[in-house]
């Protein structure tokens, strides 16, 4: 709500005598405002936005090239699901990129997109037909080459549109100084007539464009949460309200790109990955806990699809429990998908969390069945060649693999160690967990 008191009655009450240069002084700084707040809006809608889906187009080929190689690799059908929805917030983003006013160096990315989409899609279908040895040569002959050069043109992009938002801002920095340095000496010649309020309005102005000049600077240097002290319910405060909604929009989208599983709400692949990667770069000693659920097919198939999604949301927020009462605040509660989850903490907590995790879970299972399958100690069910057979209530494996054992630990390495592990874990009874000591090369 604008205040009865805005910059033009300030000085109209003020400078009855030298309205002349009250007015001139202040049409020019609200002109000047005006069209910054206007191009301020373009910013986030155009090149803030561009800048947002260079980025999240980044992370999704990343995560695309990580999960081909394990699909290659492991040839597990579980992963192709999670491939799917990377493909299709791909063809999200495509859209996205496409809606976008772009400027004439970005034309050449919808076709390279688009070119690489065709031949993912054939790739998807391989993997979908279960022809393994066909998917492995295309990626290798095909999406592979094309991903590598999609992402060289991605980062020429973001270097050139870096380049441009940088040069856009410094103007909006410059635009503002000028019209801080002119609006200062039309008042100041004011003040020799009515010294008293001009010096309020010089102030007013002076502060209020320094501010804002130092949130246009903030806002380049990419620090979206930089406080923007102007409390005045004028044109300056509530230009200072639009710069706050841009911030806060900004950290929005920042906090969108992050790829959180919609029932457990915990962070997904990308984000998983991603503090892997950072810790591995730091150096810093930790524990990757895979966490999976033994027979969760056959308890899903048997209860139905909203009460195998309770199960998973249970033990999501079990895992969460978890971690509160034993792990660290830089410990990362991930869930990869279905009934399968990743806690990374460090290597000393581990073992306690396996245990806790065991316990709670096995506490909660007779809560998950109905009495007579509880009492019978088995469900009945088909499994995956369609025969009927007698299945064991739920079970959690646990496997652990330690960073500090492995002499150049990978996101994939890890990845292929907690496989084999849980190999191992469904073949034994009950829930349980398995802690890799061994000294590894990899």
């Amino acid at each position: 709500m604008t205040s009865y008191f805005t910059v033009t009655r300030k000085v109209a009450l003020g400078y009855l005598v030298i309205i002349t240069f009250s007015l001139l002084a202040l049409g020019y700084a609200l002109v000047n405002l005006h069209d910054h707040n206007l191009r301020t809006q373009q910013l986030v809608g155009g090149q803030f936005r561009t800048f947002i889906l260079l980025r999240d187009l980044r992370q999704n080929l990343l995560g695309q090239e990580n999960l081909e190689k394990q699909l290659i690799i492991l040839r597990d059908a579980k992963l192709l699901g999670l491939l799917e929805r990377r493909a299709a917030d791909l063809d999200s983003l495509l859209l996205e990129i496409k809606a976008v006013p772009q400027p004439a160096y970005l034309a050449p990315l919808p076709l390279a997109v688009e070119e690489y989409t065709a031949q993912a899609r054939l790739l998807m279908q391989l993997f979908t037909e279960g022809e393994w040895d066909r998917a492995a040569t295309l990626a290798k002959t095909t999406t592979t080459p094309l991903r590598s050069q999609l992402l060289v043109l991605l980062s020429d992009l973001w270097t050139q549109h870096q380049t441009v938002l940088d040069q856009d801002l410094n103007e909006l920095s410059l635009q503002s100084t000028k019209a801080y340095r002119l609006t200062l000496f039309i008042s100041l010649f004011g003040i020799i007539l009515s010294a008293p309020v001009a010096l309020t309005v010089i102030a007013s102005i002076h502060g209020s464009v320094k501010v804002l000049q130092k949130a246009t600077q903030d806002i380049s240097a990419g620090k979206f949460e930089a406080p923007i002290d102007i409390r005045s319910n004028d044109e300056f405060g509530q230009l200072a309200q639009d710069f706050a909604r841009m911030a806060r929009k900004l950290k929005e989208l920042e906090q969108l790109s992050l790829d959180a599983n919609p029932l457990t709400r915990l962070p997904g692949n990308l984000a998983i990955d991603r503090e892997l990667e950072q810790r591995i770069a730091e150096q810093r000693p930790f524990a990757h806990l895979y966490i999976d659920l033994d027979n969760f097919k056959a308890y899903s198939d048997h209860y139905g699809y909203k009460v195998g999604s309770d199960a998973i949301n249970l033990v999501g927020n079990l895992l969460r429990e978890a971690v509160e009462r034993h792990g660290g605040d830089d410990d990362l509660v991930g869930h990869i998908g279905g009934d399968d989850y990743v806690v990374l903490t460090t290597p000393d907590r581990a073992e306690t969390l396996a245990k806790d995790i065991i316990k709670t879970f096995d506490s909660h299972v007779p809560e998950l069945y109905q009495q007579k399958d509880l009492e019978a100690g088995f469900i009945v069910g088909k499994d995956r060649d369609g025969l009927k057979r007698s299945f064991p209530l739920l079970t959690i494996s646990i496997a652990v693999t330690l960073s500090e054992n492995m002499v150049h630990p990978t996101p994939l390495s890890i990845s292929l160690s907690c496989a084999k592990m849980k190999e191992h874990l469904k073949q034994l009874k009950n829930s349980n967990y398995l802690i890799d000591r061994r000294k590894q090369l990899s």
